[in-house]
């Protein structure tokens, strides 16, 4: 990991600078390496190890919020200069930094990921592709593995301070396949605080894919039951949900969810909550990035809307309390923001939702479903892998489909929720779902 004691002893001069001409003031720094390794064309493509420095400092001035980053500038006077000039231009503060706090233990750190070698890596990856061409040779791979380490400082004048370091490594592939007019897009991908033994899940979950995609079969236009994959779970509904939920959204009135804490808007088979504070978790965290301490929040409980997402600033202006949830995006101003969604499971497997469905889709890949009315929760989008079932089997690849819905509508008819979750993107833990319908829309 990178030497960290000058760059924490910068922030301290950064804080201290800020607290004598401010009147109140925040310093968050983030040190990172990432080593990935990326494959194209089913070999080794390169091997490019990176490092970032970070610094944002957000102040306080006539009560107004002024904000500088930096990722170069070594002079503490000079950070402190810039975040000066715009708080004249920012917005009014309606909040107080947190003072000194204490805050849980939640590891998000594995030192063995470090002592992956980089030539393990390589052979990790390589051996992915080769294991899943064995079964369709003509398949055409990209992918990689990587390992990153990060360590977070974030120390303000009211006292507060924190400092943790996190780990991650990751691999996947993904497939083509051309066959005439037609093309098949496969692929899964795994990520863990902890060094990944093998890619035995992503391979398996490829060569399903595959192996369903053999045969073809034809779909008809109409609303009909829809199993969507923990894959699909996160591409079609976790991005509205996630905009739904923001404090921020619902304060401007652009949620649909909007004064309805309290009522129950959904089905009671869906709970969903937001959980920083579960160890070794790729998001969790012992606080936001303000410094305040992480917990689990439900979101919804049995249908019932019971909190939104909120950082110091938005729940200033509206009234609430932060749910220490302020994320930043390359130590720009905090917003805030999930960690990691966590769907509540139910009893079926998704062999058992297949085997009681007479006509239906599962869906694994749906494409472009996020550019649609996302505030308002509409979808649309082609099916870019699933499957279609017939009298309790998949029995082929279902094409040229879209599918389409609004994902609050869906919810209040969900069939089922599965027994097996999976942790997809390292952001979102859910199961399969089984909703009582969907339009689906067959072309030619």
């Amino acid at each position: 990991m990178v030497e960290n004691g000058a760059f924490s002893s910068f922030l301290g001069d950064v804080l201290s600078e800020a607290r004598r001409v401010a009147d109140h003031a925040e310093v968050f720094g983030a040190l990172s390496q990432e080593t990935p390794v990326r494959f194209e064309a089913n070999r080794l493509k390169e091997i490019q190890g990176r490092s970032t420095r970070t610094v944002a400092l957000r102040l306080v001035k006539g009560g107004r919020l002024g904000l500088s980053m930096s990722s170069g500038v070594t002079d503490p006077r000079a950070v402190v200069k810039m975040a000066l000039e715009t708080a004249p231009f920012g917005a009014e503060a309606k909040f107080e930094f947190p003072g000194r706090l204490g805050y849980p233990d939640v590891p998000v750190y594995d030192p063995e990921v470090e002592k992956v070698a980089t030539e393990e890596m390589v052979q990790m990856g390589q051996q992915l592709i080769d294991r899943v061409r064995r079964h369709t040779p003509e398949l055409l791979c990209e992918g990689g593995v990587s390992k990153s380490f990060s360590e977070l400082f974030l120390a303000n004048s009211n006292g507060a301070s924190a400092h943790y370091r996190r780990s991650l490594f990751s691999a996947g592939v993904e497939g083509t396949l051309v066959r005439g007019e037609d093309m098949l897009f496969v692929g899964d991908a795994d990520v863990s605080c902890h060094p990944l033994k093998d890619t035995r899940s992503v391979e398996e979950v490829t060569l399903w894919q595959l192996e369903m995609a053999r045969a073809g079969a034809k779909v008809a236009t109409k609303t009909m039951p829809v199993v969507l994959t923990s894959r699909a779970v996160v591409g079609t509904l976790a991005m509205p949900l996630m905009v739904g939920f923001n404090g921020r959204t619902v304060l401007e009135g652009a949620s649909p969810l909007k004064g309805k804490l309290g009522e129950k808007l959904l089905d009671e088979k869906l709970s969903l909550r937001d959980d920083p504070v579960t160890s070794f978790l790729p998001e969790s965290r012992p606080c936001d990035d303000e410094g305040v301490p992480s917990r689990r929040t439900t979101l919804v409980q049995s249908g019932t809307i019971t909190s939104f997402l909120y950082d110091l600033q938005t729940a200033g202006l509206a009234g609430a309390q932060s749910t220490g949830s302020a994320s930043r995006s390359r130590g720009a101003m905090p917003s805030p923001g999930p960690s990691c969604l966590v769907f509540e499971e139910g009893t079926l497997s998704i062999e058992q939702m297949v085997s009681e469905i007479k006509e239906g889709i599962v869906v694994e890949h749906l494409m472009g479903a996020g550019q649609g009315n996302v505030l308002g929760g509409d979808f649309s989008g082609n099916l870019l892998l699933g499957f279609k079932i017939e009298n309790g089997a998949m029995v082929g690849r279902a094409k040229d489909v879209m599918v389409s819905g609004n994902i609050y509508q869906a919810l209040k008819g969900i069939v089922a929720m599965g027994s097996e979750s999976r942790l997809v993107h390292g952001t979102v833990k859910t199961p399969p779902i089984w909703l009582e319908g969907l339009a689906v829309a067959a072309r030619g």
